[in-house]
């Protein structure tokens, strides 16, 4: 009953906060975890399921678990996964297009997270990241702000992770830090952005230098079919072999819990706010594909990784205390070498073909020239100066390039900047996913997707597109106030940031266009 009346309190609390009056968090809540398991598909919980025996296990016991969510975004790739699961915006309004783009302003390529403007701390002299290319809030900032206005002890969001766009786009703009791993050191480094110098706590953890202990370390999947060992020396070698194999969820798992500790998360008397993303499951699922012994093998250790760290915050703060999400930024795309072994339509195409196609159109049309300046994924940004120049019309110049595009082989869909400007595609899911997704003042002038299984790539696999095997993604919620389950309907990753600030009892991020899932939260008056 007391989880009832904290759930309802909690929904007329985010009810309150939508109307300007702000209100202090639910009180029994003193910890948010999200935990990301980047590139993990959603059927890697049913194909591995009988083995898991730890964190996945615990979650889909325990928690609410949507068989059928979904990224209704495009492209799906890591800071668009990332930037969505706490603002529940589309790449539309959050202005995260993809992990990187051209920026016209300064004639460009940026990164999702990349600022000129700061430092990484403990890589001495690199440029280094930030939010400010986010253009909505998080949930984590809505919890500062909320806990702020009371003159007691503010919320502390801080977001961890391999990578350098996961940690700060999960954390938001007013985190009081994101920390990432440095494969040139070995060490978890962070920007100027948050402080000048960074707490002696993550000093002292990195003067431990946790990435040498793997040097000459056996990486053998559980099969036993495959043996891979890391190089015997410290140094970027090493760095770099941890980053791509199951010990550096292993790395991360100790900064995470060390964290916990030294910030003392989930021990004050408010709510704070923890993201956690595991990227050692990307690398490897790049290098060898989901049907692969290796992915098997990183998969099944994340479960021991995440039991470890759900067994760490029950010991420090309570799982009682804790309201824990599960999900991941996107999915993988089979090996086009399995799936044509097994019969099936697969292919890889020259990434050369496409662009070096627009060119060579365009170049027949209105002459020679660098026709285009860069691209994104495979979306070109058009030479605007030289069209000018020429004095010809920005839309005709595209409609030539999009037109060479789709007689490219295994083109299966161009959509052009104006078609995206006017909303003028079809209602079907993928395009829909493609209109969320455009930005008025980031995005390229094509958007061209290959056909399904069709990849720019000369090795290994990749994700990006809008199809099922790139979009089905895992979303499981555990503790107070969530109705433990399945749920089958159809759910977004926009609808995760809602829900939790609901819990929470905040007001949802700037930019959010998901929905609280009401199903899965324990309400008055229900009989379940």
């Amino acid at each position: 009953m007391k989880r009832v009346i904290s759930a309802v309190l909690a929904l007329v609390l985010l009810a309150a906060t939508s109307q300007g009056t702000a209100q202090q968090v639910a009180p029994e809540l003193k910890l948010i975890l999200l935990i990301s398991i980047d590139q993990m598909r959603f059927d890697y919980v049913t194909r591995f399921r009988s083995e898991f025996t730890a964190g996945f296990d615990r979650l889909l016991t325990q928690g609410a678990v949507f068989t059928d969510a979904q990224l209704e975004h495009y492209p799906t790739v890591t800071a668009v996964g990332h930037a969505t699961m706490l603002t529940g915006a589309t790449p539309a309004v959050s202005g995260i297009i993809g992990n990187d783009w051209y920026d016209r302003t300064t004639g460009t390529q940026v990164t999702s997270v990349s600022d000129k403007n700061h430092r990484t701390i403990g890589q001495a002299g690199n440029a280094s990241a930030s939010p400010h290319r986010l253009l909505v809030t998080t949930v984590g900032d809505e919890l500062k702000a909320a806990t702020s206005t009371f003159g007691a002890a503010s919320s502390r969001v801080i977001g961890v992770s391999l990578k350098d766009r996961a940690s700060v786009l999960m954390a938001g703009h007013n985190a009081d830090a994101a920390y990432w791993y440095d494969q040139a050191s070995g060490a978890f480094v962070s920007s100027t952005y948050y402080f000048s110098r960074p707490p002696t706590w993550v000093d002292a953890f990195n003067d431990r230098k946790g990435a040498d202990r793997y040097a000459g370390a056996i990486w053998e999947t559980l099969d036993g079919s495959a043996k891979r060992q890391l190089p015997e020396s410290p140094g970027r070698r090493l760095y770099t072999a941890v980053y791509g194999s199951p010990f550096g969820n292993e790395l991360l798992l100790g900064f995470a819990q060390e964290v916990i500790t030294q910030a003392k998360l989930g021990q004050r008397d408010v709510t704070d706010l923890l993201g956690v993303s595991f990227s050692a499951n990307d690398t490897v699922g790049h290098a060898y594909g989901p049907d692969s012994p290796e992915v098997h093998d990183v998969t099944v250790r994340a479960d021991a990784i995440v039991g470890a760290l759900l067994a760490y915050v029950d010991k420090a703060v309570g799982l009682e205390h804790t309201l824990v999400a599960l999900t991941s930024d996107h999915g993988v795309a089979p090996l086009p070498e399995v799936l044509t072994a097994r019969g099936r339509e697969a292919g890889r195409q020259d990434p050369r073909l496409l662009p070096g196609t627009i060119q060579q159109a365009l170049v027949d049309r209105f002459g020679e020239g660098q026709w285009n300046l860069s691209t994104a994924g495979s979306s070109p940004y058009l030479n605007y100066g030289l069209i000018a120049e020429r004095g010809l019309k920005v839309a005709d110049v595209r409609k030539v390039a999009a037109e060479a595009a789709e007689r490219v082989p295994h083109v299966a869909r161009v959509y052009t900047r104006d078609q995206l400007a006017r909303g003028d595609v079809r209602g079907d899911r993928i395009s829909q996913r493609v209109l969320r997704s455009f930005n008025t003042e980031r995005s390229g002038d094509l958007e061209i997707l290959l056909d399904q299984n069709w990849m720019r790539l000369a090795a290994g696999t990749t994700h990006g597109t809008a199809y099922d095997y790139d979009s089905h993604i895992p979303l499981i919620l555990m503790g107070p106030g969530i109705r433990p389950g399945q749920y089958k309907d159809s759910v977004a990753l926009n609808d995760l940031a809602p829900t939790l600030a609901a819990l929470a009892g905040i007001k949802a991020p700037s930019g959010s266009s998901g929905r609280v899932l009401t199903e899965a939260l324990l309400l008055a008056g229900r009989r379940d």
